[in-house]
């Protein structure tokens, strides 16, 4: 049936993205775990997008790596454990509007467990199926052209390592995730869901064989451990 569209200017537009536990490492020691779903991947990188002045986007302009966790529908309340909370001090003023607090101790609070990294300095959240150490290759300034010139930050972080959990690869294959397996935490204009349907459709790029994707990509596994900002 078709229906006529109709003009709607939403104030966010989050249709639907993976949920990400960013975790990095502060200054002055300590780690901070930063929530966030503004993330896509092409190949072995990845773009997000964060708030200019979050603490997580002031640690990657630092230190310029991270750790990638992105947790399962059974992770969802540690999740929210961390909502409306900053690793900032004092708390920006933008979030202060909007109820948070500050909170240097992020694992504690949501319950979730630190586990040492191979390369970078910011630990893995072992509770998360899948952990993607990752180094910064670029960082962009965003909405410079809107009344708070320059509200957000985008960074280009190339993957160094992948961890997943057993469970969740294909049988027979070291290195496939079955997408039947992997339940990612979505959010969608600020609500939590899982992907509860199976596969919908047949894909045809579903027909290409993934192992044809690395020859393009040509980065995983690299064994370099210098991790160095842009």
């Amino acid at each position: 049936m078709s229906v006529e569209h109709i003009r709607t200017e939403p104030s966010i537009l989050y249709f639907g993205t993976p949920v990400v536990l960013i975790s990095t490492m502060n200054a002055e020691g300590g780690d901070n775990i930063a929530p966030m779903s503004s993330a896509f991947w092409l190949g072995w990188r990845c773009v997000i997008g964060l708030d200019a002045s979050s603490k997580t986007t002031e640690n990657l302009l630092r230190a310029g790596e991270c750790v990638l966790n992105l947790p399962s529908v059974d992770e969802v309340a540690a999740v929210d454990r961390l909502a409306r909370t900053t690793g900032s001090s004092p708390v920006p003023d933008a979030k202060l509007a909007r109820g948070y607090r500050h909170e240097p101790r992020k694992f504690e609070i949501a319950g979730l467990t630190r586990t040492p990294s191979e390369i970078v300095s910011a630990p893995r959240i072992r509770e998360c199926p899948v952990q993607m150490e990752a180094a910064v290759a670029a960082s962009h300034g965003l909405g410079g052209d809107g009344p708070r010139k320059g509200p957000f930050r985008a960074f280009e972080l190339r993957i160094l390592r992948v961890h997943v959990r057993p469970d969740i690869l294909m049988d027979g294959h070291a290195n496939r995730i079955d997408p039947d397996r992997w339940r990612p935490l979505i959010m969608s204009f600020q609500r939590f869901y899982g992907l509860a349907a199976g596969e919908v459709h047949a894909s045809r790029l579903g027909e290409i064989p993934e192992e044809l994707y690395r020859s393009l990509v040509g980065e995983q596994a690299e064994a370099s451990s210098s991790v160095g900002i842009f």
